[in-house]
């Protein structure tokens, strides 16, 4: 065994498991371990005399955590799926023979914080008042070879809260054992996306899937993730958005369609950005965006209660309320309030001298709509806390909406602004292919000025409209956002278990763990 990359303490494990090995011990028995209860569980239910018989026979399995070593006794601290509770474990009671070697050897020597242990016993409350298990046997489950990060203390040793985000991020699994609280937040944003699904089900909308790999990455304005298609050979894109999979649909006869999708966007990563991400996208025949916005504040504050018991967040120190109705501003109106500037009539030209007045860079390779979307974002955008529905854009930013009813210039869309970020997208869907080809066309001399994230022409989708799409609403949720927002998490890889990091070059450079010995 090549030992050159290893630690001093993972060594010792390693002859430790050697050890285990040569008294018959079989460190991951293959056999089924009969658990019956939980930490959890025990904890809330024991309820001394009154159900003592209830728990004469607890079998509980565990990584150990913490130990207590008292000479022919120990107490330990044992954490499932649930938690952790105390165990109780006398030399006697679980070697009664002359043999003492499980308690001598195994429980006192061979074994490690960290590993995984399978408990039998009965329930009862120590003289402090802690509800504990008296272990009458254990078996070793699985031999931890790397030591988790603790931090030592006169009664004994308690692992240590890793706050380090490079640990965390890139060993996930590490952050969830010695930070059992992280686990919450993914219980959490699961509440919230079966809420979400429930919602969209009870109202007859039909879930389906829809290709991550696409000849044409449509859908969105972003920069795609670009591979190969060896059978195919020819060039396919990860999906951006699943946008125009869904229209399609919606020209096939579906009413309501809905997808849960895995997006990708070969951009930035900050804290409110992640390369790999989760939307939600529905789309409604025979609805418009002003519709749409009444079925988000449903779906939100319905969303909001499943996953914290109340409409309210707590994010950043402030308190977001999801509750309906939620206030809405024109995208005009907002730039107008916040910069005293009233752009609704410029053209670029007039927009690029905006910028610079307003020290927004702006460049040769933006367009009316970008310029536009960049005074917005830098002037605008941060103002928005408490949830807000900024409406009717200008048709140079929207090319997949319809054009505005009664507004010359713009289009029926909304996003959704709540702590100064957007966590929705809803249009009127625009359904005319003669725009919508000129409107695509737009978009292609962005590309040819050196825009990367204009929209490819989907010919195909085109097709697709000539056929006829009836009136449609559309909606995009970007749920890692939205999961940040109600778990009150300040930034997304903290909603991802796990999020994109930068690869580790060599072992000799990966993160090395605090010392530890038992």
């Amino acid at each position: 065994m090549n030992t050159s990359n290893l630690s001093e303490q993972e060594i010792i494990r390693r002859e430790k498991l050697a050890e285990m090995q040569q008294l018959g011990i079989d460190a991951y028995p293959a056999a089924l371990y009969p658990v019956n209860t939980t930490a959890a569980y025990i904890k809330t239910n024991y309820k001394e005399e009154e159900n003592k018989a209830d728990f004469a026979d607890a079998c509980i399995a565990g990584r150990l955590m913490s130990r207590r070593d008292m000479g022919k006794a120990s107490f330990a601290a044992l954490q499932d799926s649930t938690g952790k509770i105390q165990i109780y474990i006398k030399r006697d009671e679980v070697c009664p023979g002359e043999d003492k070697t499980l308690y001598d050897k195994v429980w006192k020597h061979l074994l490690d914080l960290g590993d995984i242990v399978g408990v039998k016993g009965y329930v009862f409350t120590t003289k402090t008042g802690e509800i504990s298990i008296h272990v009458r046997e254990f078996v070793v489950l699985t031999k931890s070879l790397k030591p988790l990060p603790v931090v030592r203390e006169k009664e004994g040793e308690t692992f240590d809260a890793v706050t380090d985000p490079e640990f965390r991020y890139r060993q996930r699994y590490a952050d969830l054992i010695v930070n059992p609280q992280v686990k919450d937040v993914f219980v959490r944003r699961t509440k919230m996306i079966n809420a979400i699904r429930a919602f969209l089900n009870e109202q007859g909308a039909l879930e389906v899937d829809t290709p991550v790999l696409q000849s044409i990455p449509g859908g969105a304005a972003a920069r795609p993730f670009i591979t190969h298609h060896n059978a195919l050979d020819a060039p396919f894109y990860l999906r951006i958005a699943n946008e125009l999979y869904l229209k399609r649909l919606i020209v096939g006869g579906f009413d309501w369609v809905y997808e849960f999708s895995r997006n990708f966007r070969n951009e930035g990563m900050d804290r409110t950005h992640n390369p790999e991400f989760t939307v939600l996208e529905f789309y409604v025949a025979y609805k418009d965006y002003l519709w749409m916005m009444d079925t988000t504040e449903q779906l939100l504050e319905r969303a909001a209660i499943a996953t914290n018991g109340s409409t309210l967040a707590e994010v950043d120190g402030r308190t977001i309320d999801f509750k309906a109705p939620y206030k809405r501003i024109t995208m005009y109106d907002a730039i107008q309030e916040y910069t005293g500037i009233d752009i609704s009539a410029m053209e670029e030209e007039d927009l690029r001298a905006v910028c610079g007045q307003l020290n927004i860079h702006a460049d040769n390779t933006m367009g009316k709509g970008k310029l536009v979307d960049e005074i917005f974002s830098e002037k605008c955008e941060g103002h928005f806390i408490q949830p807000t529905f900024i409406t009717d854009y200008p048709v140079e930013m929207s090319p997949l909406t319809k054009k505005h009813r009664s507004k010359p210039g713009l289009v029926e869309r909304f996003e959704l602004m709540v702590n100064g970020k957007e966590i929705a997208n809803a249009y009127s869907e625009l359904n005319d292919p003669l725009d919508q080809r000129e409107r695509f066309e737009t978009q292609l001399q962005l590309m040819e000025r050196g825009d990367h994230e204009a929209m490819f022409i989907d010919h195909d989708f085109l097709r697709a409209l000539e056929y006829g799409m009836p009136p449609t609403a559309g909606i995009g949720f970007g749920l890692d956002r939205l999961c940040m927002l109600l778990t009150g998490q300040p930034s997304i890889q903290d909603v991802l278990l796990f999020p994109q990091m930068r690869p580790e070059k060599t072992p000799e450079q990966t993160l090395e763990h605090p010392k530890s010995d038992l």
